[in-house]
């Protein structure tokens, strides 16, 4: 697929061109302008086409929207001997086949899998060693804890109830309360732990995933900020009728950035960040955690990752970059390698494509964290809101175990160089 035909079908899938008589409306993508396209002539009033006299975007997006649809013409004619002539337009919908048989056994078996795995999960983090002072609870029994309570995605007080189940069926050693929950939520102790488990419960699909998409996105908070300072660096004031002016606020929010499997939308890495990091920063990180565990094949991320170090990262960890080029790179500066990268990416536009579009994968795995686990933080500390972040993708990625184990035949097995 070349970049006019990628270009063609979103918009197509925009859904915003009309028909006038066999000619079609195309609206332009980078203005305000509309374009008449003759399907039957292949011809297009842009200037592309009229420079070209071949095949543009607006083209190759009426054709899509031709072939995916059906044309049904009915004839009739009433009393007076008057026809009418009605055609109706069915549009298909590419859809994709679901394993129901697995998906469904999957789903009706997930919360009692979530339950063991996690604790097998937490059996290999270990407590560290108390001299003197109160007894701790160990450290297996909170983690558990505090991921089972970001799974049920209820209040504290309410997952009460599903904690004591889980004591009572041998998973945890101790019955710690909701406000004990809440404070191990903000040790800064628990970060590193948590950020191991995300890595170790990737591991089982080791020999499965070689292809990673890079990206990030944010949760929510419900702390508020001054959202103009925060976005642009002052105080605008918005103004009501009257004239009277106020500060506009926004709820704060974390930025998560994660490397995704693009097969089974694992995340083999994480790192969390406050709203404005950097996503480029966080790219190296991200590769090279993946690479300790992984064996990389194609790493794909968007213009935002691009830039000759980030290449440099993939290539040094024998894996192909499938990043895109900003629209002002010329190919001519920077490094040997950004300069061989531009080359076949400015003339193998469809091979490019076809491997980049893997990259959408990781929007699926925001989608995943969001949909099932929420896309707010209830914590209201920093540490608090980090940790309850790191707790949604740990628990993603057993969600993701356990499909696995009904759709590939997955047996998951945890901390096998300890064993």
């Amino acid at each position: 697929m070349s970049i006019r035909q990628q270009k063609g079908l979103q918009i197509a899938q925009r859904g915003h061109v009309t028909r006038q008589g066999r000619l079609y409306i195309v609206p332009s993508q980078s203005g305000k302008g509309r374009y008449k396209v003759d399907p039957d002539k292949r011809q297009c009033t842009c200037p592309d086409y009229d420079f070209r006299r071949e095949p543009c975007k607006h083209l190759f997006a009426v054709e899509h929207i031709i072939e995916t649809t059906e044309k049904t013409t009915t004839t009739t004619t009433d009393a007076q001997g008057n026809t009418t002539t009605t055609e109706t337009v069915k549009v298909k919908r590419q859809t994709y086949r679901q394993d129901w048989p697995n998906y469904n056994a999957a789903q009706t078996q997930e919360k009692r899998l979530f339950l063991y795995l996690l604790h097998q999960l937490c059996q290999g983090v270990g407590s560290p060693a108390q001299m003197n002072g109160r007894p701790r609870y160990d450290l297996e029994d909170m983690i558990f804890a505090m991921a089972y309570k970001v799974y049920s995605t209820v209040s504290g007080r309410r997952f009460s109830s599903d904690l004591k189940d889980a004591h009572g069926k041998g998973y945890l050693s101790a019955l710690p309360s909701y406000n004990t929950i809440f404070r191990y939520f903000e040790s800064e102790t628990l970060t590193p732990y948590l950020q191991m488990l995300i890595e170790e419960s990737a591991l089982p699909l080791a020999s499965i995933e070689q292809d990673f998409a890079i990206d990030s996105s944010g949760l929510s908070t419900g702390v508020y900020v001054r959202w103009n300072d925060a976005k642009w660096g002052n105080k605008t004031r918005a103004m009501f009728g009257d004239g009277r002016g106020f500060i506009v606020e926004k709820k704060d929010w974390l930025k998560i950035h994660i490397t995704t499997g693009v097969k089974t939308n694992v995340v083999t890495a994480v790192e969390v960040t406050d709203a404005h990091a950097s996503d480029s920063n966080y790219f190296k990180p991200l590769v090279d955690a993946t690479a300790q565990n992984f064996t990389l094949r194609q790493v794909s991320a968007d213009k935002a990752y691009s830039g000759s170090n980030n290449l440099k990262t993939v290539v040094d960890n024998h894996a192909m970059p499938y990043i895109p080029f900003k629209s002002n790179s010329t190919g001519k500066g920077g490094s040997e390698l950004f300069r061989k990268m531009f080359h076949f990416y400015a003339y193998n536009q469809e091979r490019f494509l076809s491997n980049y579009h893997k990259r959408s994968n990781v929007e699926s795995t925001f989608h995943m964290i969001k949909s099932k686990f929420g896309n707010t933080l209830r914590s209201k500390t920093r540490t608090a809101q980090i940790n309850e972040a790191l707790c949604k993708v740990l628990c993603h990625n057993i969600v993701v175990l356990i499909q696995s184990m009904f759709e590939l035949g997955l047996k998951p097995k945890f901390w096998q160089v300890g064993a």
